[in-house]
């Protein structure tokens, strides 16, 4: 089955055929880094991991870039509210979001270029449009001229008649059009500038994307991603002036993913109903974060809710119950089993399990129905391990269950621990909780009061356990134990 991706500029889904046979070429807008990342970075970031470490899988030279703004208003105001340098807020950021990153599994991009690093590219940059007559300066700043590139609208599906009707014309009189946006901005006094042909000033936002683009990949690159909101204007602007200083295609497919809702409504900064990554983390482990990030499709809107991320956290704790459950099944487990596992004849439940984790990446990189095909197997591994006798054949069968489980979820990031030690974390982040070693004596003490038959003393050590949170299991292996 080809690999399909959906591509925002024609609406539909395609069969993905790269620039170049058997590798990629992949940008995505990265963060400003005024504050700290919030969930909606988070979902952006954890779905192209996914996307790109499918591709990897598939055999792909993935070459992957996503950038960091670190110079903006929003970036040169908050600065000035904490009474520090703009180097100085960002450098905290960039280090703050790093971490957030990392917690969630976020594999690092082979290239994480910074807008300050290519001023002088970008000048260059702004140069040629003017001299190409699609851009001009007025008063130290320089525009675009959306009129002089009649292609204007080819990815949001916005028709520029529309747009100048619906523009406002009070908000900069300079410009020769309201939709023109700004490549360069002069610059206040005590303000980060660079010296440029048009005096001193700084990038304007569109115009970094495109200059790392090119200075990465060339006039075309593969993919191209972001979030949903960036489609217009941000996109939009980044194709005109890239086709407009090229005159070739800028990006072969649009991929955008879907925001994240509190209330029916965008999750935003500007809207005052954001979470941090930070803030979230400190309620749950960033794999179940990543989890509900990854459980529904990564272009449909996303309803954030403590209610949700409870759900996730438990449906998390059902695929390591079952590696759980197969390793104590299996004479000898691999626990660390994370390469592909060897082809082998599987059982057809089996196989069709395999079948559809791979289908589901393959048409659009659909998460959610690859971890329905992980649910699935699972199942049908628990079957097995349930029973009182396991044949030798049963076992290869449990213990090759296991290994596809590992292996799946090492493609989307996830089911990476020791399932035993992470069941016993619970779902939240581990606080002042019982020991393990705490708990291992109480239950050592309720094994010896059933021995003696002392049933009162043992239903009341398991209430005193209940009460500390903590969830007894009796198997016929022994005694599970995990915090709530």
């Amino acid at each position: 089955m080809p690999l399909t991706i959906y591509n925002t500029q024609t609406r539909q889904k395609e069969e993905f055929q790269p620039i170049t046979p058997g590798k990629v070429k992949i940008y995505v807008c990265g963060v400003t880094v005024y504050d700290d990342a919030h969930v909606g970075h988070a979902r952006a970031y954890v779905a192209f991991d996914a996307i790109i470490r499918h591709l990897s899988a598939r055999g792909y030279e993935v070459n992957y870039v996503r950038n960091f703004t670190d110079i903006d208003d929003k970036i040169i105001n908050r600065a000035a509210e904490l009474g520090i340098s703009t180097a100085e807020l960002t450098k905290r950021n960039i280090k703050s979001y790093t971490r957030d990153m990392e917690a969630l599994n976020v594999l690092p991009p082979n290239y994480e270029p910074r807008a300050t690093e290519v001023v002088p590219q970008i000048i260059e940059a702004v140069a040629n449009l003017i001299d190409k007559g699609h851009a001009y300066e007025v008063e130290g700043d320089a525009y675009f001229s959306v009129e002089s590139f009649p292609q204007y609208g080819i990815l949001s599906g916005r028709n520029l008649d529309d747009l100048q009707a619906g523009a406002r014309v009070d908000v900069d009189e300079r410009k020769k059009s309201p939709l023109d946006f700004a490549l360069w901005k002069s610059s206040k006094p005590g303000e980060p500038s660079w010296q440029s042909p048009w005096g001193q000033g700084r990038p304007g936002w569109h115009i970094e994307c495109s200059v790392m683009c090119r200075m990465q990949f060339g006039d075309t690159l593969d993919i191209h991603g972001g979030g949903e909101d960036l489609i217009f204007p941000h996109h939009e602007n980044e194709t005109a002036q890239s086709m407009a200083l090229s005159g070739k295609p800028f990006a072969r497919y649009w991929s955008h993913i879907g925001l994240v809702r509190v209330n029916q409504e965008k999750m935003a900064k500007s809207l005052g109903n954001f979470f941090t990554i930070k803030d979230v983390l400190k309620k749950v482990k960033p794999e179940v974060l990543r989890f509900f990030l990854l459980s529904k499709h990564y272009r449909s809107p996303l309803d954030f809710s403590d209610a949700a991320l409870e759900e996730a956290g438990q449906a998390l704790e059902r695929l390591y119950n079952a590696l759980l459950a197969a390793d104590q099944a299996v004479e000898n487990p691999v626990h660390q089993m994370m390469g592909k596992p060897e082809e082998r004849e599987a059982l057809k439940v089996v196989q069709d399990a395999v079948t559809e984790f791979e289908v589901g990446m393959d048409d659009d990189f659909n998460t959610a129905r690859a971890l329905g095909a992980m649910f699935s197997l699972a199942r049908y591994s628990n079957k097995l391990a349930s029973q009182k006798k396991i044949t030798e054949q049963e076992e290869a069968l449990i213990a090759d269950c296991a290994a596809r489980l590992r292996y799946f979820g090492a493609r989307l990031g996830i089911l990476q621990q020791d399932p035993e030690t992470y069941l016993q974390s619970g779902s939240t982040v581990a606080g002042d909780g019982p020991s393990p070693e705490e708990i291992d004596g109480l239950i050592e003490q309720r094994r010896q009061a059933r021995k003696d038959k002392d049933f009162a003393k043992a239903d009341a050590i398991r209430d005193q356990l209940t009460d500390m949170g903590v969830i007894l299991e009796d198997t016929p292996q022994g005694t599970r134990w995990k915090l709530k």
